[in-house]
């Protein structure tokens, strides 16, 4: 009778432990940002199958300018990927618009800027790409470049007309940096589709890569949480070169890590 007692007590405490260790087996959720047309929010399909390669759940982001909102989605997330879009309305950085800005969405500018600044804050990890970067590092008191080809002398061409899964130019990346690291390398060809850049860097930021002509293709927060470049990997990924995909796998490292202190 005693074994039999004994038999149903460890059932019983493997079954409880059956909850606990599903849930450490859980993927992290990686919130991505959106963008907007009209009445539809729309995030491409090459976040998505990053984050979902690198081992995470793409969780997509509804744009809404309630900050109560913002809090909830938080909630829900392990990490944070700021994805690429418009540009992004000088006023928030303390300059005037250039005659050569581009289309602005305050709707937009707003949510990505309260997400990545409340994302820091609760310390979610978060991963910004074009846009991203630049709002990453508005957020946390940078600015930007409104237009490269007018402001940098002698730059090369940072809006290619290739395909996205193309390296059109080179960047040249700091020995040691969080970059380097991933990539293991310290000179790599990546795709470019921007006119717009980091220009000051936010206190907390250092510049771990830059293209030939000083323009920022990469920073990181100097707790390591937070990183960006400005260029596309997701499009490399998507195509099936997987590359940049350490870059998204970090990501969900972190996000797995805070995750796992959340519980």
């Amino acid at each position: 009778m005693k074994r039999f007692y004994s038999s149903i007590m460890l059932l019983a405490a493997l079954l409880l432990c059956i909850p606990a260790l599903a849930q450490s087996q859980k993927k992290p959720v990686i919130g991505i940002s959106c963008s907007i047309d009209g009445t539809t929010v729309e995030v491409g399909m090459t976040y998505i199958k990053s984050v979902r390669k690198a081992g995470g759940i793409p969780f997509i982001i509804p744009i809404t300018t309630n900050e109560k909102e913002i809090d909830e989605y938080l909630d829900h997330i392990d990490g944070l990927l700021m994805t690429g879009g418009e540009d992004v309305s000088p006023l928030l950085f303390g300059q005037e618009p250039s005659r050569f800005l581009g289309e602005v969405v305050p709707d937009r500018d707003f949510y990505d800027l309260v997400l990545i600044r409340k994302a820091v804050k609760r310390k979610i990890p978060v991963f910004g790409i074009c846009r991203g970067i630049q709002c990453l590092n508005i957020a946390m008191g940078g600015d930007l470049i409104q237009d490269i080809p007018s402001e940098v002398e002698n730059a090369i061409q940072h809006r290619q007309n290739g395909p996205r899964s193309y390296g059109s130019h080179t960047i040249n990346i700091v020995k040691g940096s969080l970059v380097a690291k991933l990539l293991k390398t310290e000179s790599i060809a990546v795709n470019s589709f921007h006119h717009q850049a980091c220009g000051k860097i936010a206190k907390g930021f250092k510049v771990t890569a830059k293209a030939p002509d000083g323009i920022i293709e990469a920073i990181e927060s100097e707790d390591g949480r937070s990183y960006g470049v400005q260029f596309h990997p997701e499009g490399f990924v998507y195509s099936g070169n997987n590359t940049f995909l350490p870059l998204f796998q970090h990501l969900v490292k972190l996000a797995a890590e805070y995750a796992e202190n959340k519980r």
